[in-house]
């Protein structure tokens, strides 16, 4: 699905440099490449404040705690999505409130948030899902109008932008507070976990930075519950790298889904991702659906061809066991749980060449004339 090695083979004079200096300082935690990332990236999203931190998940745990938020109060989100998205939420003691998305866009509905508020809704994470922001002209017109935090989950979509009262923004910039994951696979990855928050309240920025570093501005004197949860030295260098090449990374990624559009409208049976007119999609996945009952099958089939392919969700947040009980286990939200059947990603990738993508679409095409 991805080619990280073939990435890193074609930066690995930077990236080897960028560690090799880590190396010779031993400064692994907090060292001078921590800050020096977090001021270029800072700079790149148009974002007064980022704090790094351990990893997405803890990104959003940190958000959530940021707001001071009381147990039972009512945080409204997606239900087609990763885990960490609700996990974090019941986590601290609050209500999810999972409502279901646009089929086309995979995003959560506007409309469903409005006819999910109550007089507990107090925060709201959109999660720009694959890539491609969610309608984030509602969703803050929502917010205004009864006074709620958002939360932007930006944890597959950095670099990516919303157009907002004429102007187009970064995603993650929009909201309260912006969250990422610099997972491997995402669009600017490390070589392990790492995470970040962005914000552009000056209070917030300063809760955050007291929380991933176990609520304390000055060691040893904790003022707040908090975590542990820090990029390290290595990750940031690492980062720094890639974070030059952002822009590129998303132009590659954009050229491949480019070619999967040409060549793949025209197959009936598939339903290609809508790009909205507002959004620039960074293309983190290619998400198809497979109509007929043949998402499976064709999976199978791309497999023994060694074509690897993901189902990015198979199970709906809603339906899954664990969280039933906050949720309601008779919540029904038909959208997540059709598309759940059909959502295949195909490989994408900022190494894929022309050659690999054709025989991909062949072996699509090929299936469907079978």
């Amino acid at each position: 699905m991805v080619d990280l090695t073939g990435q890193y083979y074609r930066l690995q004079a930077e990236i080897d440099g960028a560690m090799q200096r880590v190396l010779n300082s031993g400064n692994y935690i907090n060292g001078a490449e921590v800050k020096a990332f977090s001021d270029a990236l800072s700079g790149y999203l148009g974002a007064e404040h980022v704090i790094p931190c351990g990893n997405g998940t803890d990104a959003l745990q940190a958000a959530l705690m940021a707001l001071d938020l009381e147990p039972g109060d009512e945080v409204i989100t997606t239900a087609f999505s990763f885990v960490s998205t609700v996990e974090v939420i019941v986590l601290l003691g609050l209500k999810p409130v999972l409502v279901d998305v646009d089929p086309d866009t995979f995003n959560i509905d506007p409309a469903k948030v409005r006819d999910a508020l109550t007089r507990r809704t107090r925060a709201i994470i959109p999660v720009h899902l694959f890539g491609q922001g969610a309608a984030m002209d509602e969703i803050m017109e929502i917010a205004r109008e009864r006074e709620l935090f958002v939360i932007e989950d930006g944890a597959q979509s950095l670099g990516a932008v919303w157009q907002m009262n004429g102007t187009f923004q970064k995603l993650g910039t929009i909201g309260h507070i912006g969250c990422t994951s610099f997972f491997p696979t995402k669009n600017l990855g490390c070589f392990g976990d790492g995470g970040a928050c962005f914000t552009g309240d000056e209070h917030l920025a300063e809760r955050l930075r007291m929380i991933v570093n176990h609520g304390s501005k000055k060691k040893y004197y904790n003022e707040r519950v908090g975590m542990n949860s820090r990029l390290d030295t290595l990750q940031a260098a690492v980062l720094m790298v890639k974070l030059k090449h952002l822009d590129d990374f998303i132009l590659r990624r954009q050229k491949v889904a480019e070619r999967y559009f040409d060549e793949l409208t025209n197959v009936s049976a598939l339903k290609l991702p809508r790009q909205s007119g507002k959004a620039q999609h960074t293309f983190n996945q290619f998400t198809v659906r497979v109509g007929g009952g043949l998402r499976d099958d064709l999976k199978d089939f791309l497999a023994q061809a060694g074509i690897s392919t993901m189902v990015y969700y198979p199970v709906p947040l809603h339906r899954q066991p664990v969280f039933a009980p906050c949720c309601g286990r008779n919540l029904r939200l038909p959208v997540s749980e059709m598309i759940s059947q059909e959502v295949l990603s195909l490989p994408i990738h900022t190494e894929m060449t022309e050659e690999q993508q054709v025989t991909i679409i062949q072996n699509i095409k090929k299936f469907f004339k079978k």
